[in-house]
């Protein structure tokens, strides 16, 4: 019986859809431009949650950005042109996505950086370590070992590397 609510309960999760915070008295009537703005929507950060879209967010500055997408798609504008005037306004964070462009290079190269240089030391480190495991005895291991297997006394008592 557990089983089946367990299931039940990622069924319905599963089925959930995400939560907007567009009130109703946003909503265009035209469907098509509705659908475009919820797309842009998408696009923006919140400037004050910062982790959610403006499509997300319930506060008042995210209100005032989806209004703004809404009012510039109403006046005509393309999608790119109110994602243009939106970053000259607010700046590039407001995008969820980073443009990739010279000055963003740090930010979409670093994460490759990172792992190709842990990549390169995790081979080293495996390297080093596979030398050492393949160097041969010193004449004192050596005769450690012969001692020890010669049984000329109890392993326990002597080491053969002292």
């Amino acid at each position: 019986m557990g089983v089946r609510r367990v299931l039940a309960a990622l069924a319905m999760l599963a089925c959930a859809s995400a939560a907007h915070a567009v009130q109703p008295d946003e909503l265009l009537p035209d469907r098509v431009l509705e659908g475009r703005a919820r797309t842009l929507s998408a696009e923006l950060r919140c400037l004050v949650c910062q982790n959610q879209s403006i499509d997300d967010s319930d506060a008042p500055l995210a209100r005032d950005l989806r209004l703004l997408v809404r009012d510039r798609l109403r006046a005509g504008d393309s999608d790119h042109a109110v994602l243009d005037f939106i970053v000259r306004r607010y700046g590039e964070f407001v995008l969820l996505k980073p443009v990739i462009a010279p000055h963003t290079l740090v930010l979409w190269g670093g994460p490759l950086v990172v792992v190709l240089a842990g990549v390169v030391g995790l081979l080293a480190t495996r390297r080093r370590h596979v030398e050492r495991a393949t160097a041969p005895l010193t004449d004192a291991e050596a005769e450690g070992i012969a001692r020890v297997v010669a049984g000329a006394g109890d392993p326990a008592e002597q080491s053969p590397f002292a």
